[in-house]
């Protein structure tokens, strides 16, 4: 592929990425959160097997800095996802006993 048609692609990607979060309501996020930690997953993994195949030092400096931005995503992902499952739970005392 030339360079125009992988913006093309990356254009219509993050269009339609950002038209699909936009209509998801808040109540689902964490779920939508969990599903992109795994895809982060995926991000990491795959840079770690290129970093194994790169053979320049240029290669090896971009491969490494891929391999910490997909670190970095995928922990900060499983953070954020942490915080929102504990902002559901909230404390025991409040809840109320549902009517019998």
């Amino acid at each position: 592929m030339d360079g125009v048609a992988l913006l093309t692609v990356f254009v219509l990607a993050a269009f339609t990425g950002y038209e699909v979060i936009s209509k998801v309501s808040s109540t689902l996020h964490t779920p939508l959160m969990s599903g992109s930690n795994a895809i982060s997953g995926i991000v990491l993994v795959g840079t770690v097997a290129i970093a194994a195949r790169v053979e320049s030092t240029v290669g090896f400096v971009f491969a490494l800095l891929a391999v910490t931005l997909a670190t970095v995503n995928l922990v900060g992902g499983f953070v954020v996802t942490d915080r929102m499952l504990h902002m559901f739970r909230g404390s025991r005392g409040d809840r109320k006993q549902p009517p019998a």
